[in-house]
């Protein structure tokens, strides 16, 4: 990454978002989230509909930060938050429900826009 203050700060911001709501018992923890801009990554076939992606303590992003912006790394940090909540449930729910109508999917759009 670039600027790590640049990033930390961000991450910050979107965990002080999520504070903010009670989806799960305790707060996200971002001791251990790094972020990646890989805009590589999104040009496989199953990333090229997304801007944004989180595997367990990983956010990688199409684009920096700073041009991702705030909604988007909330939204990621809160699917790492759903992460640290149900490890395997979380991830194996979107072969259950699909992307669309996932509830995890939907909680992040919500958190993300509040």
């Amino acid at each position: 990454m670039r600027d790590q203050a640049t990033v930390r700060a961000a991450l910050e911001r979107a965990k002080a978002r999520l504070d903010r709501l009670d989806l799960y018992p305790t707060p996200v923890r971002i001791d251990r989230v790094r972020v990646f801009v890989w805009p590589t990554l999104f040009r496989l076939p199953w990333f090229r509909r997304f801007d944004g992606y989180a595997a367990w303590n990983a956010i990688f992003l199409r684009g920096t930060v700073e041009r991702s912006g705030d909604d988007l790394l909330t939204h990621e940090l809160c699917h790492v938050w759903q992460m640290q909540h149900h490890p395997a449930a979380m991830p194996l729910s979107y072969l259950r429900s699909g992307y669309e109508r996932n509830r995890y999917e939907e909680e992040a759009r919500r958190a993300a826009a509040s």
